[in-house]
């Protein structure tokens, strides 16, 4: 590997010499999620030696959890390679025969809704009754419609309406709605359904987006997320495999798990230094170099001139060169303010705020036998009683009522008779708290009354994801709120000091993680390529200054 034939102390070195010294500059990752992997895989490649990657939890990953169970890998987190032209995600899985065993129910040319399977749908009313398939088909014709022109407003710059208060949910309602009522064909009992499933549409579309309410997506901006051509793709063994491929040339020791980070101080002066020298803390810094590059004393490590210090949880200083931070956009919405000394600038801390995350959550029950006909795959939810509802958002005590669906897990020789519920927004927190059995009977209770069959018995097993309440993660993916665009994603992006600082060294904090990918946010090859945008930016400017300082006229 190229890394491993590059002495850091080699004076030929382009990556010391751009740096201007005898030493390679020191790159802290923090995280080992997709995009803290990719970056890693990308710096090592070009000859960076001197990389750590701070992961807080105990196992790398982020947002990718494959579970065994039996023959089968469930999937809490990332579960489609969405496309696959030029998706990196896709070439890696192709390239290592990760699909070989991918089902044609495991793949999809549509629109992905959740999970997308040969069989049929059955959408179920909360007092028993099956909608039938025809009506469930004329409304699906309508509201694909609807979907269809909230794609526009992007895409062909179509001016918003002031009725709409740029919400894709205001604006998918109102319209959908406004079609129901005014269909002459209708009886009043049948307009009721079609508007009681509008809310169910509604609810499933939330967990796409992994917001609370499709009201908080913004409608001006929805049409911007790209889609990657080609069939959508679940890999039977396991996402977690994705990740041991971007692992498998990093070395065991450049990774530290369960090493949370407490704050990045950036821009760090001599005078911090000095002051860090000087206090109670020098006797709690840990030499990183006597771990990993050869002794060096504390005072060294002081006087290294290194603009960054990472603070670590458990008391350990980190002098860096670089840090590449691949925190979720709920870890930085909660911790931005103590995260980063000095603060990050407004501009981006704006960003911050004004990009959306929320909570999907997958609740997996596990049966002895199907309850539900061959041809079901899935169970839908629709409340009668919600077709009027302006709001989706429920007390603690009703969180149920936001799960939209069971979808059945195929094929059976591989899953068993599995069911997968999601649930989002708050009232996935709400789930979150409750222990595996309220959650189990809760479940079965709403099974019995949906599909009218009181002697469904309990699940002999339940799993569930809580990326809500996991504090290293705060949240399954980010989306465009109403009232932010596609250049916050790039604001966030955006290396600190920024480029007006000409006195600062640069390129000193940089980011990625999929929120900060203005086209691919909320997937798994936006978290790759972002991590791969940061390394090569690094790599670049590496590679730029070493041109110039070869390049120089002689006098």
């Amino acid at each position: 590997m190229q890394s491993c034939e590059i002495s850091s102390d080699s004076t030929d070195d382009p990556l010391s010499s751009g740096l201007g010294t005898h030493r390679q500059p020191r790159i802290v990752v923090i995280g080992a999620g997709l995009a803290g992997l990719a970056a890693t895989r990308v710096l090592l490649r070009n000859g960076f030696t001197d990389v750590t990657v701070l992961e807080a939890s105990d196992h790398i990953g982020g947002r990718v959890q494959s579970i065994q169970h039996g023959k089968a890998t469930l999937e809490l987190g990332a579960t489609w390679i969405h496309g696959a032209n030029g998706n990196p995600v896709y070439h890696l899985a192709e390239e290592s025969g990760l699909l070989e065993h991918t089902t044609d129910g495991e793949r999809s040319m549509g629109r992905i809704s959740l999970y997308t399977k040969n069989g049929v749908a059955h959408y179920q009313t909360n007092v028993g009754r099956r909608i039938p398939k025809d009506l469930v088909e004329e409304f699906s014709d309508v509201y694909n419609e609807v979907y269809e022109l909230t794609q526009e407003f992007f895409q062909s710059g179509k001016p918003v309406c002031a009725e709409s208060q740029n919400s894709v949910g205001v604006f998918t309602r109102d319209l959908v709605r406004k079609r129901i009522t005014l269909d002459p064909d209708d009886s009043e009992s049948i307009k009721k359904i079609k508007l009681s499933m509008l809310q169910q549409y509604l609810k499933v579309e939330s967990c796409e987006s992994s917001s609370a309410s499709m009201d908080e997506v913004s409608l001006s901006e929805f049409g911007e997320w790209t889609e990657i051509p080609g069939a959508h793709y679940v890999i039977p063994e396991g996402f977690m495999k994705i990740v041991n491929l971007l692992a498998q040339d990093i070395p065991s020791q450049t990774i530290s798990l369960c090493k949370p980070v407490r704050s990045i101080h950036w821009n760090y002066s001599a005078h911090h230094r000095e002051l860090i020298a000087k206090s109670n803390h020098t006797e709690q810094l840990r030499n990183h170099n006597n771990n990993n590059h050869g002794g060096q004393p504390h005072e060294d490590l002081l006087l290294l001139g290194r603009p960054i210090c990472v603070e670590c949880e458990d008391e350990e200083w980190i002098m860096a060169d670089h840090v590449i931070v691949t925190a979720s956009l709920g870890v930085l919405k909660q911790n931005h303010a103590a995260m980063f000394s000095p603060p990050l600038p407004e501009d981006k801390v704006l960003a911050i705020e004004k990009l959306g995350i929320s909570t999907t959550d997958k609740i997996f029950l596990e049966f002895e036998e199907p309850f539900w006909s061959p041809e079901c795959n899935s169970i839908q939810f629709v409340w009668e009683d919600e077709a009027q509802l302006e709001q989706l958002a429920y007390p603690e005590e009703l969180w149920y009522k936001k799960i939209c669906s069971f979808d059945v897990l195929y094929p059976p020789e591989r899953y068993g008779y599995m069911l997968s519920g999601w649930i989002c927004g708050q009232e996935a927190l709400y789930m979150e708290r409750c222990d595996d059995e309220t959650v189990a009977e809760t479940c079965t209770e709403l099974l019995r009354r949906f599909t009218g069959n009181p002697d469904i018995p309990k699940p002999r097993r339940i799993l569930r994801s809580s990326w809500g309440s996991n504090p290293y993660i705060r949240g399954s993916y980010s989306f465009t709120r109403v009232g932010s665009s596609g250049a916050d994603c790039e604001r966030l992006a955006m290396p600190l000091p920024y480029a007006n600082s000409t006195k600062a060294p640069p390129l000193q904090v940089l980011f990625a993680g999929e929120s900060t990918h203005r086209k691919y946010y909320s997937t798994t090859h936006g978290a790759l390529l972002s991590g791969q945008r940061e390394a090569t930016r690094l790599t670049e400017m590496y590679q730029d200054v070493h041109r110039a300082q070869t390049t120089k006229p002689t006098v």
